[in-house]
């Protein structure tokens, strides 16, 4: 399967009906330098937004080319109203020099974190880390490579590459979310395979296949992103102690 290109299509279309959405001054966009590479992302702030405050705060990956118009689409798609209402920061970069998150463009890390956390006061000094589609596999690629850093992971779609027994181990102290389109069946496949694996090692794991949805699974985005801040919450709160 290429991955690269599987969505690319379907995610170019949510991101140019971004475009006809009015901008937010809650979302920022901003450019570092990080190990030598230029990268690019987006910032949404929570309504009223306090720099004194801590925040729970989310790293989010797009799918397909991992650009900025990607970012956008995901953005509007998936994070910002949520992150808005419910006073979430959340962190959207796109992949430099065109190097996706799990293909090379993941050198930007660890310093991206030490970043944020010096930019903004992140609740716990921990993050929840999601993506969608190649942002799932880079959200668990880099979950797996510095799990100290997160509270839970979460692919909607999106599951370990390179699943060896020690990046599952590194895994295991995070609540792990996956999500999947009934119209998706080789990533629904994938994930429901990876999840029982992770159960058998005693990993806390939630797996939903959406009816009804395919690869971009809009049941996921708008009022129905909730469902992914509740999931957060949770994690926050030690609910993804070992089974």
């Amino acid at each position: 399967m290429n991955r690269r290109l599987f969505v690319w299509g379907a995610l170019l279309m949510v991101a140019s009906m971004s475009a006809a959405w009015p901008a937010s001054a809650n979302v920022l966009t901003k450019t570092d330098t990080l190990s030598g590479v230029k990268l690019q992302y987006k910032v949404v702030l929570p309504n009223n937004y306090d720099a004194s405050k801590p925040y729970p705060t989310v790293i989010a990956f797009p799918g397909g080319e991992q650009s900025m118009d990607t970012v956008d689409g995901t953005l509007e798609g998936n994070w910002k109203d949520q992150a808005e209402i419910r006073g979430y920061i959340v962190i959207i970069p796109a992949a430099p020099h065109d190097r996706l998150f799990f293909e090379g463009g993941e050198q930007v890390f660890p310093e991206f974190f030490t970043k944020i956390l010096s930019d903004y006061n992140v609740l716990d000094k921990k993050f929840h880390i999601a993506g969608v589609s190649n942002g799932g596999i880079s959200a668990f690629h880099i979950a797996a490579m510095y799990p100290q850093y997160f509270w839970s992971v979460t692919g909607l779609p999106g599951f370990l590459p390179q699943a060896t027994p020690q990046r599952v181990k590194a895994l295991s102290s995070l609540c792990i979310n996956m999500y999947a389109g009934e119209l998706d069946p080789d990533w629904a496949q994938e994930e429901a395979a990876q999840a029982e694996g992770f159960r058998k090692a005693g990993m806390k794991v939630e797996i939903a296949v959406e009816k009804g949805q395919g690869h971009v699974m809009r049941t996921l985005t708008g009022a129905g992103a909730a469902r992914l801040f509740d999931q957060f919450e949770e994690a926050r709160k030690g609910g993804c102690s070992k089974q």
